[in-house]
């Protein structure tokens, strides 16, 4: 059977055809190599059938990474470990926070601005070149449940209600210009065509396309706790619980993994893990 007859499910439940590029570049993009790549390819093709879910095809190529190198295994978990982020959308908010201060906004969380009508609480607020912009974030801890156009629209009337107010106010010396939805998953195409006609600014995994959220994550190297092959599950939400949301966080930090009571030679590892993630 050629493999591009063959129909994969999706986590939404969508039946699509399987795409050997699509499961080549997502290889490439971790910075496997050719041997590597083949080899992860070959398998899978034998191992398919009709009907088989993406999952399985993910958990296959994710073991076989692992064998071979646990820091791209880390990096090809990506989008698993961000949903690994909830239950609750706060470990998101802070992810989506360090992202913007390390592009060079100085942020804050969880805060309650005054709108003309009425008060609102805003997820993040980024400052950068005396312009402000409100971030609200809509986080899904399972695959397959994209933002509609209910999204944008609800976050558009807010952001106009706190706009009218915060620029007649000159005490905040910043002008608001603009607001962003920021998803974990994706936006259906009235959701991204309303975004665009209201001048909101879209940020999904794979929107907009060569500056998505997976594309930023990458070329920061700034990578949620939730990616490591070798912290346990209960390490993890220890970490979370402390807000610690990103790998290099730990790097300055390692008095947390004594506080788990993680052996020397096992830090050593994780360290170097997440070092080499983090590119120190």
């Amino acid at each position: 059977m050629e493999t591009n007859t063959i129909n994969i499910i999706k986590s939404s439940g969508e039946r699509v055809k399987f795409s050997l590029d699509k499961l080549r570049a997502s290889l490439k993009r971790v910075g496997a190599n050719n041997q590597t790549v083949n080899q992860i390819i070959n398998t899978v093709k034998n191992e398919l059938y009709e009907g088989i879910s993406t999952k399985e095809i993910y958990n296959r190529a994710f073991a076989m990474l692992k064998k071979s190198n646990s820091c791209l295994a880390s990096k090809y978990k990506l989008k698993k470990a961000i949903y690994e982020l909830g239950p609750t959308g706060f470990p998101f908010e802070r992810f989506i926070s360090a992202i913007l201060k390390y592009s060079g906004y100085e942020t804050e969380i969880d805060q309650v601005l005054q709108g003309r009508c009425v008060s609102h609480e805003i997820d993040v607020i980024a400052h950068k070149n005396n312009e402000t912009t409100i971030v609200e974030c809509k986080f899904h801890n399972e695959p397959g449940l994209n933002c509609n156009i209910k999204i944008p629209l609800y976050i558009h009337s807010r952001y106009n209600d706190v706009k009218s107010h915060w620029n007649a106010n000159p005490k905040n010396g910043t002008n608001l210009t603009i607001g962003w939805v920021v998803t974990n998953t994706r936006f259906t195409e009235d959701a991204l065509q309303y975004g665009k006609c209201a001048n909101l600014y879209l940020l999904s995994w794979d929107y907009p396309k060569d500056n998505a959220l997976k594309d930023r994550i990458d070329r920061l190297g700034l990578y949620p706790i939730t990616v490591s092959t070798l912290l346990t599950n209960r390490e993890k939400q220890f970490l979370l619980s402390r807000d610690v949301v990103l790998c290099r966080e730990l790097i300055g930090d390692v008095f947390y993994l004594d506080h788990l009571a993680v052996s020397e030679t096992r830090k050593e590892k994780i360290l170097k893990e997440i070092k080499t993630l983090c590119r120190f």
